[in-house]
């Protein structure tokens, strides 16, 4: 049995983990974090139909107090690097799947992964469709040097670029950076518009009510274009599936591994 730990373990895609992990026949959901829920039941407040899951308000309490093998990250960002340092040094694997950490405090956590021997696995997005996106908008980077993101969400989403647009930014610059056809220096007009600059990406978001969550990958060529895009529904539930899978994958290995698709058998 794999012992889990979940780090909003109450919120939208926490509360349907919890639920996907107490199903799994092969892990054990010990305990969450959340400091709102703090002190009560986990089952009860999610009416799993189990034993007692204890909620905790931080995380050095939860290392003190229970045992689990693997901690997933679903909190904000500020206190995601707090829990993920503090399992970190404990040698717990660590499955990330917070929005809007940002590259240097990827390469944080890949120092401090390295120095503890750990296992850490950091998600942009869970769902399968967008792992699938993902590697789709690979091969096209690497065919079409013209190429930017567009990234749609709901109009209270906090964090800008989501975490989606920022790992796929990172990846399709691995590839190669895209071409810059008129210059900063050269723009007329406001030159934030153009959107963000991502490792040489540009990344434009789009928060407005009607909207859920939604990725685009946009590529052209001179008189054709291509267009890769993802969208979800209002639900947490494709969220589930992935994580599941990252957490059974993330102690397989040491040392830190970004994306989903780099613990799937994915041959494309």
């Amino acid at each position: 049995m794999i012992k889990v730990f979940i780090a909003g373990g109450t919120g939208w895609a926490g509360s349907e983990l919890s639920k996907g992990v107490v199903n799994h026949p092969d892990m054990e959901l010990t305990g969450v974090l959340s400091r709102t829920h703090a002190g009560k039941n986990l089952a009860e407040l999610l009416d799993l139909g189990t034993g007692h899951i204890p909620i905790f308000d931080n995380i050095e309490t939860a290392l003190s107090e229970i045992e689990f093998d693997v901690l997933v990250e679903y909190t904000k960002p500020k206190a995601a690097k707090i829990n993920i340092a503090a399992a970190i040094k404990k040698g717990k694997s660590v499955v990330i799947g917070t929005s809007g950490l940002i590259a240097d405090d990827y390469l944080e956590i890949a120092k401090a992964t390295k120095e503890n021997n750990a296992s850490v696995l950091a998600v942009g997005n869970f769902a399968i469709t967008v792992v699938l996106l993902q590697k789709f908008a690979e091969i096209a980077a690497n065919y079409i040097p013209n190429f930017e993101i567009l990234d749609y969400a709901h109009e209270d989403k906090i964090d800008s670029p989501s975490g989606t647009a920022r790992e796929l930014a990172h990846r399709l610059s691995e590839k190669q950076r895209p071409n810059v056809h008129v210059s900063e220096d050269e723009l007329v007009g406001e030159t934030a518009s153009r959107g963000a600059d991502l490792d040489g990406v540009q990344v434009h978001s789009i928060r407005l009510p009607g909207h859920v969550i939604s990725i685009e990958a946009i590529f052209g060529l001179k008189d054709e274009k291509l267009t890769i895009r993802h969208d979800s529904g209002a639900s947490a539930e494709p969220y589930v599936r992935g994580a599941l899978i990252a957490i059974e994958k993330v102690s397989s290995f040491k040392g830190f591994k970004r994306g989903l698709d780099s613990v799937m058998d994915l041959k494309l």
